[in-house]
């Protein structure tokens, strides 16, 4: 083939997540789309005249390209797909607690150029600071438990990005029993359901953690939630169920019981967890792959 030919776009199923050069839309591995090598862009099929009717149209060849009766015939060549990386559990908060520790030891030196490494050593990084660290420690502690769940018809992804918003997922299991997105949270003290008014006042339900009102870890994971409906109702997957969880890897959780639902979301431990995650279903193993995929790339690594 003439490397003229051989630079052309070509059209291929993406074996990575890829943007449309033209509309700017997400296109997730297995998308049908136009593949130029030589600018590393994706098209979609939707941006490009040629696609517009049924058929698609393709150059017709050289002659130097035509087959002769003294080449080889060969078999098409079949890709297999790539492989799906499940992300690393907790490294967006790590990355972003190492940037603000650097950041303060930057200003202190600074600053403070002639004593600015004993002021360091005599002080600790503050509460804000502490707590991408804290995060990142509960997200790799619940990924470690949930990645043994991992098998043929079990899939696992970990901290992926929410596109066009600042947000990400911690954990999302794909299984049987559908997806589950999972936000892990390292907090100290008992969650409890408080429930307020009801007869008169309307009914207004409240996540407690010891004595903190964490309400709105509720409303965070809904918009979760609702981010991964909305990636499986473009792929015509609307059918898969979709529960939301906000697991405490360190809460004070009782002997027996403490679980609990709010707005729709369940309240419960890693060990709780896994097991509804891993429960029976009617989703197979082919699906079940196909969902990941979609999942992987509708929502990249962050």
């Amino acid at each position: 083939m003439s490397d003229e030919a051989a630079g052309a776009p070509k059209t291929i199923q993406l074996r990575y997540a890829g943007k449309c050069r033209g509309c700017d839309r997400e296109l997730p591995v297995g998308t049908t789309a136009v593949h130029d090598r030589e600018a590393r862009k994706v098209t979609c099929l939707n941006c490009m005249p040629e696609h517009a009717s049924a058929g698609e149209t393709h150059p017709a060849p050289k002659t130097g390209d035509l087959p002769t009766s003294e080449d080889p015939v060969r078999e098409p060549e079949t890709a297999e797909p790539a492989a799906v990386f499940a992300g690393t559990a907790g490294a967006s908060a790590q990355r972003e607690y190492e940037r603000r520790q650097k950041s303060r030891e930057r200003r202190i030196q600074t600053k403070h150029p002639l004593i600015g490494g004993l002021i360091l050593a005599m002080s600790d990084d503050p509460q804000s600071t502490r707590a991408w660290a804290t995060g990142a420690a509960g997200e790799e502690r619940l990924g470690r438990r949930l990645d043994r769940l991992a098998s043929p018809g079990l899939h696992l992804l970990h901290d992926r990005r929410i596109p066009r918003t600042r947000a990400n997922i911690d954990h999302m299991v794909v299984g049987p029993a559908g997806v589950f997105v999972i936000d892990a949270k390292k907090y100290k003290g008992r969650p409890g359901l408080r429930v307020e008014g009801g007869i008169i006042r309307p009914r207004v339900e409240k996540l407690i953690v010891g004595s903190r009102n964490c309400t709105n870890l509720v409303e965070g994971l809904h918009k979760q939630v609702e981010h991964v409906r909305s990636a499986l109702d473009s792929a015509d997957l609307g059918q898969i169920p979709v529960t939301g969880m906000l697991c405490f890897v360190e809460a004070d959780w009782p002997l027996i019981g403490g679980d609990f639902t709010i707005g729709g979301m369940h309240v419960l431990w890693p060990k709780k967890a896994t097991e509804r995650a891993s429960k029976p279903g009617h989703i197979d193993a082919v699906l079940a792959e196909r969902v990941h995929r979609l999942l992987a790339g509708a929502f990249p690594p962050a």
